[in-house]
């Protein structure tokens, strides 16, 4: 019981502070925010087009791109306009039809498109999903010329007949399955659910670092010493500071999840699964919080090695930008943090539909972080307390 009042003390001074009101209420809620806003709140990749108006055959390219379920287009009147737009990332990428574009196809000429994306994994797929159009219109165009040369035609005669046959040939349909045959579940991962698993991640680690500065705090002012003389036991002490830490770390993820769930409507896909890692998580957050606590003896040194762990860690891992788009050696050096395993478990629990069971790998190796921070913080952390 005295554990548990050593945590509530630590709680209660930490809800005083002003400032740790903004970084565990506002500041998380207002990154998300704008992350949602800057990727448009959708699902869709958003491709900026310039041209494709000049001609029938240019306006069915675009209108089968537009058709395209995972595809946003956006007109833009000029290359300027559109090249802008793609760096400040108003699009993901960008797609120039020139004006000869039917001219140099029924003279059975190539035609090069303009393309350019920004450098993500979203401006790869959008190319793929470009040059699948372009194909499926040359399928059609390839076959309605040699009808219009046989039957002597013009190609504007051949294109609606070879179009009705072409829609009534056989096609492949693919299904994804999961290894043993089961539909593989996909939920629609949308912008704010990508933001926000992020974003926890980011600010249970952080927060928690940043607390190590009101253990110092106590260790400084003495109320750990009045604390000793007392009827308390040092592990009842240690106990009740690593239980103040975790108690802060969960705050911060249900104030997140919460907040998240009604400002904003995000899915955090399987309660069990986000639990577990929330929670396997924490603790790791709660180690390091501590084990740095116990390395300096002033706020000072560890507020500035608390910021930089905690952003560093949080880029390195996946929390800023995506594990994807990392090179195959960096996706290996992220995974020596807590935050890349992390990460991996929300995307499969929020891109893919994942269970408890789905993420159990990336928990159990989360708490192994967990075990080696805890330990190292308790044998530091009782040092700390005998000698100050």
């Amino acid at each position: 019981m005295k554990a548990l009042g050593i945590a509530v003390m630590e709680l209660r001074r930490l809800l005083r502070w002003r400032a740790n009101i903004f970084f565990l209420f506002v500041l998380p809620m207002l990154i998300i925010l704008l992350l949602g806003a800057a990727f448009g709140g959708s699902d869709k990749a958003r491709i900026g087009v310039l041209g494709g108006q000049n001609g029938p055959l240019a306006r069915t390219f675009v209108a089968d791109l537009r058709a395209q379920p995972s595809t946003d287009v956006r007109r833009y009147s000029s290359v300027a306009g559109l090249q802008r737009a793609v760096a400040r990332g108003d699009v993901d990428a960008g797609l120039e039809l020139p004006a000869s574009y039917d001219a140099r196809l029924q003279r059975g000429q190539t035609v090069a498109l303009g393309y350019f994306g920004r450098p993500n994994s979203v401006a790869q797929q959008l190319r793929a999903t470009v040059e699948s159009v372009a194909d499926g219109q040359a399928r059609v165009l390839v076959p309605a010329r040699l009808l219009a040369r046989e039957k002597h035609t013009t190609l504007a005669v051949a294109l609606p007949k070879v179009r009705v046959v072409a829609a009534a040939a056989p096609s492949v349909a693919v299904r994804i399955e999961q290894p043993g045959g089961k539909p593989y579940a996909t939920t629609a991962g949308g912008s704010f659910e990508t933001g926000a698993s992020t974003q926890l991640l980011l600010f249970i680690f952080l927060n928690s670092l940043n607390g190590a500065a009101f253990m110092i705090e106590t260790r400084r002012l003495g109320i750990s010493r009045r604390m000793l003389s007392t009827p308390t036991s040092m592990r009842t002490i240690v106990a009740g500071q690593l239980l103040g830490r975790l108690a802060v770390a969960l705050l911060q993820a249900l104030i997140i999840i919460l907040g998240t769930l009604l400002l904003f409507g995000v899915d955090w896909g399987n309660p069990l699964g986000t639990a577990a890692v929330v929670v396997a998580f924490s603790l790791v957050g709660t180690g390091c919080a501590v084990l740095l606590a116990s390395l300096f003896s002033s706020e000072q040194q560890a507020g500035p090695v608390a910021l930089l762990l905690g952003l560093g860690l949080a880029a390195l891992g996946g929390s800023m930008a995506p594990l994807e788009v990392f090179p195959h050696t960096a996706r290996m050096i992220a995974h020596f943090t807590p935050h890349a395993w992390a990460n991996d478990a929300f995307s499969k629990l929020l891109e893919h539909g994942g269970t408890l069971r789905t993420v159990l790998p990336q928990v159990g190796v989360l708490l192994a972080f967990a075990a080696v921070a805890l330990v190292l913080a308790t044998w530091r952390l009782r040092r700390a307390l005998t000698t100050s």
